[in-house]
């Protein structure tokens, strides 16, 4: 995609003058210029839908400018504390009893195995890993371990911006770090999530149980 700003302002539906704006205040990479011309790609178009919205959400330009910056999305891509693992193919197949290559390609689809080459796999969350296994070992087919893996996600991403939103609505004010902000709520939003979880957990098995 090679877009001129006046073809990125109709995409994203903005203004040349808003994207000019955006660019001044460092919430836009800058363009690649190639005779003298700008030419925007999908990450800008990316970045701009970002941006609006986080704008929807209540965030103010310079709230995003901190939380688009390189060191605050380093802050808060790095809030997990687990430390990433290296698997090779054997290793993975021994731990599954197995794995075919239908089940690799959704495990990297889900990020839950990252590819390296040569047969070595990243695993991002080793507990989220030991998680599928467990399941497995007790006799949930890897597929069934991968499709809980994908709705769980989907379930949390939607609590995050739960917690995320009320805490801004709610708490943040113009002159708080939203990046500080989002680190001291995230052990307060696990807690409460564990909680909730093992009440609705007891609840479920119950009503199973007396069906």
């Amino acid at each position: 995609m090679r877009l001129t700003v006046g073809q990125l302002a109709d995409a994203a539906g903005m203004t040349v003058r808003n994207i000019r704006n955006h660019q001044s205040r460092g919430l836009l990479p800058p363009p690649e210029i190639e005779s003298r011309t700008g030419y925007y790609g999908e990450r800008h178009l990316e970045r701009l839908r970002l941006i609006q919205e986080m704008q929807g959400d209540g965030y103010n330009l310079e709230a995003i400018r901190r939380l688009l910056s390189g060191s605050a999305l380093r802050r808060v891509a790095t809030m997990p504390v687990e430390v990433p693992e290296v698997l090779g193919a054997d290793e993975l197949a021994r731990r599954f009893g197995g794995a075919d290559v239908v089940a690799l390609a959704e495990a990297e689809r889900l990020g839950v195995l990252r590819p390296l080459g040569d047969g070595r796999f990243e695993v991002p969350s080793p507990a989220l890993l030991r998680g599928a296994e467990e399941a497995v070992a007790r006799g949930l087919g890897l597929d069934a371990a991968l499709r809980v893996v994908a709705e769980v996600r989907a379930s949390c991403e939607a609590m995050a911006r739960t917690f995320v939103d009320v805490f801004h609505r709610e708490h943040l004010g113009d002159g708080d770090d939203p990046v500080a902000a989002v680190e001291s709520l995230r052990p307060v939003a696990a807690r409460t999530v564990a909680a909730l979880f093992d009440q609705a957990m007891a609840a479920e098995a119950s009503r199973r149980l007396s069906a």
